[in-house]
């Protein structure tokens, strides 16, 4: 199994590089940088610069506030900086954010989605083979690209595209379109993946004459570990309030609804539209977080990983604990979810 690190999106940027150094030396397979608070191309530029083995991925990128073609401009000069180690993660964000926090128009996801994926592969067909630009769709028109404005082809390979989501039209286009998924953290139990995303990807393949080995799927799970019960503790409640945060999102909703827990996504939506955020974790029970998330100590992780998404996914996302004293004990447990 590949194992992917996450990385705190509120890193300060001058403290990427570092962090981004660790993580390839702690073993990783590659690192997902979020979108939140930093431009995602940004990051990922400055952790290509100070790693020379390991893939960085964004995870996501957020599709429609961007030209395509300035998304495609970007991703091929991080593909080409990099020496083919970048991939672009792209995810569509829900509608409040993409209109009130962007001043951005709200598409239809699915369908904007795939005509944005089909113009960036135009896009860097165009740059690679000199080709005129001819893309004329619902929502992304592209057909101008002087010389003058063409990125050198030279020996630049075309970065794979992965697609985040959590719903299954999203999921059946990723199967469709994409190198790769990378599930939300509010859609990755093992029992989400089960019943609702393999099903939906596997439409989407067989809709594109695809099969399972053309997509790689990694679980972007969270996880509760430390090397003390005080440390675990410590990251319980922090997820705990993760959990309550996310799931208030009526977009998120899917998984409370597969378990039956469709109570508490509208008592929580209820505490945020009220701003009642000094209570909201206190929401979240011990049995529903136990459920979702694997709660376990270093040393135990891999076994637990193993079991839990071993015959699901190609790979999971495990984020970097912020204390450094147990690089040892982490870089050993990725060791064996590799083996396994």
């Amino acid at each position: 199994m590949k194992v992917y690190a996450g990385m705190d999106p509120r890193l300060p940027l001058s403290e990427v590089g570092a962090a981004a150094q660790r993580i390839e030396a702690l073993g990783y397979d590659g690192l997902h940088i979020a979108e939140t608070v930093h431009d995602s191309l940004a990051v990922a530029l400055l952790a290509l610069e100070h790693t020379t083995t390991l893939t960085v991925r964004t995870a996501v990128t957020l599709t429609f506030v961007r030209s395509p073609m300035l998304t495609a401009l970007s991703a091929w000069d991080l593909s080409a900086f990099s020496g083919g180690r970048f991939q672009l993660g792209l995810g569509s964000q829900i509608r409040q954010n993409i209109e009130e926090r962007f001043s951005m128009p709200w598409p239809n996801p699915v369908a904007a989605m795939a005509e944005h994926v089909a113009a960036i592969r135009a896009c860097w067909t165009s740059f690679a083979s000199g080709a005129p630009l001819d893309v004329r769709g619902e929502y992304v028109t592209l057909t101008r690209l002087q010389d003058y404005f063409r990125p050198e082809a030279s020996d630049v390979v075309a970065p794979p595209i992965w697609l985040g989501g959590v719903n299954a039209k999203m999921t059946e286009l990723a199967g469709a379109v994409a190198e790769g998924f990378v599930t939300h953290p509010t859609n990755s139990s093992p029992r989400f993946l089960a019943e609702r995303c393999l099903p939906a990807l596997h439409r989407g393949l067989a809709s594109a004459g695809r099969t399972r080995s053309d997509l790689e799927l990694v679980a972007g799970t969270q996880v509760i570990t430390g090397a003390t019960p005080e440390a675990m503790l410590h990251e319980k409640e922090r997820q705990r309030r993760l959990f309550a945060f996310l799931y208030s999102t009526p977009a998120y909703a899917a998984t409370l609804e597969l378990y039956g827990w469709d109570d508490l996504g509208s008592r929580l939506r209820t505490m945020v539209q009220r701003n009642d955020f000094s209570n909201l974790a206190t929401t979240v029970t011990d049995d529903v977080l136990d459920t979702i998330i694997p709660v376990c100590s270093i040393d135990a992780l891999p076994d637990i990983l193993l079991e839990r998404y071993g015959s699901l996914c190609d790979g999971i996302l495990l984020s970097v604990p912020t204390d450094p004293t147990i690089d040892a004990h982490l870089r050993s447990a990725i060791t064996r979810l590799h083996e396994g």
